[in-house]
């Protein structure tokens, strides 16, 4: 069992991010500032997680951990983890703090769970796997041309993949169309693929690709509309038999999907522990289960939020794949070593307590501009 809630701490670090390895674009910021944050018992086991996703920024989660959880959670057990999911529903309507300041804090607690334990958290949660099939997944939007894109599927299935997800940006249905037909008959008809335009068509866009997309036996339609469209969701779902897959994009995954499934809108849930933490996505897979729908999970946006995603993965039986980011100049920092893949598309953890990955404590040291307290 662990201790009490003893100190807490984000040391802030911040890295240079590269241009696009493809396309050479530059990229969107041109330095971006994660926390590692450091939840520390009185009997000395730290917990960890990162803050801020690689294509976004942490500062914005910063104060309101120090000035509003923290004050909450020093002195308590580190097993409080149930109280935490309903304290943050309150703290969220009180203060507006939103669901991706309090799950880091969730997964350090985890980690802490796992260290006291013994054991890595997917076991605390259940084993139901030791490894999962990964999908490729790489930044999107870098091509206009049927050549890219079946370039980018035919690199990812050589590279042992069996499952590839495309990100078309917003081109046009009659460029789009002609794309994934093209990329079908270069993998094969094995091959799982997904296509997500990130919430970016309007109806009549999305379901004319979506039927496409039918005709060519595509494993999920990702947010083709925006994640609170009710009556395009509702629409598509009852005209495309690829089931749509909504939404990690969506600010309070859980009961939007909650809402999702009570109006049968979607038949694949989504969520990510950057926005649920261990916690809030371990539930989300319950309700899934419940309703007997499979759920997916979306990247984290940085190594250990994946880590915990996999956690979660290695837990359920009602999900098909690990999103595997193809850009680790991107998405890999701080840690010693990463979540890698094998040469048959399956990731795992290590067998280590908690989340599994040691700090890269030179690294960090060498990139903190400030610790917070």
């Amino acid at each position: 069992m662990s201790g009490k809630i003893a100190s807490l701490s984000i040391d802030v670090v911040r890295r240079a991010m590269p241009a696009d390895a493809v396309t050479g674009a530059p990229p969107l910021r041109e330095n971006i500032d994660h926390g590692v944050l450091r939840l520390v018992t009185d009997d000395g086991i730290e917990g960890n997680c990162f803050i801020g996703e690689f294509w976004g920024r942490g500062e914005a989660e910063f104060q309101p951990i120090l000035d509003i959880i923290k004050p909450d959670l020093i002195g308590r057990h580190a097993d409080q983890r149930e109280w935490l999911w309903t304290r943050h529903k309150y703290l969220a309507s009180r203060y507006q703090l939103t669901t991706k300041t309090w799950a880091p804090v969730d997964i350090a607690l985890w980690d802490i769970a796992g260290k006291a334990a013994g054991l890595p958290i997917y076991r605390l949660l259940g084993a139901q796997r030791t490894s999962a099939p990964a999908y490729a997944s790489y930044p999107g939007a870098r091509y206009e041309t049927v050549e890219g894109f079946v370039g980018e599927a035919e690199g990812a299935i050589a590279g042992g993949f069996l499952a590839y997800k495309i990100h078309p940006g917003l081109l046009a249905a009659d460029q789009v169309i002609p794309i994934v037909a093209a990329v079908r008959e270069a993998v094969g008809d094995d091959i799982h693929l997904m296509l997500d335009p990130d919430c970016g068509y309007d109806f009549q866009k999305a379901l004319e690709i979506g039927l496409a997309l039918d005709d060519l036996d595509f494993h999920w339609f990702e947010d083709p509309v925006s994640y609170h469209d009710d009556v395009a969701i509702a629409a598509l779902s009852r005209r495309l038999s690829t089931p749509l897959a909504m939404s990690d994009q969506a600010p309070d995954q859980f009961f939007h999907s909650a809402h999702y499934i009570r109006r049968d809108m979607v038949r694949l849930p989504r969520g990510t522990a950057l926005r649920l933490g261990i916690t809030g996505l371990r539930k989300l897979f319950a309700l899934a289960e419940g309703f007997g729908l499979k759920c997916e999970i979306g990247t984290g946006g940085n190594p250990l939020l994946n880590a915990a995603n996999l956690h979660v993965l290695l837990s359920v039986a009602n999900s098909d794949y690990h999103e595997h980011y193809i850009a680790p100049e991107k998405d890999q920092f701080g840690l010693t070593a990463y979540i890698e893949p094998d040469g048959n598309g399956m990731v795992a953890v290590p067998d280590a307590p908690g989340l599994g990955f040691t700090l890269d404590e030179d690294w960090i040291a060498a990139h903190r501009i400030a610790t917070l307290e």
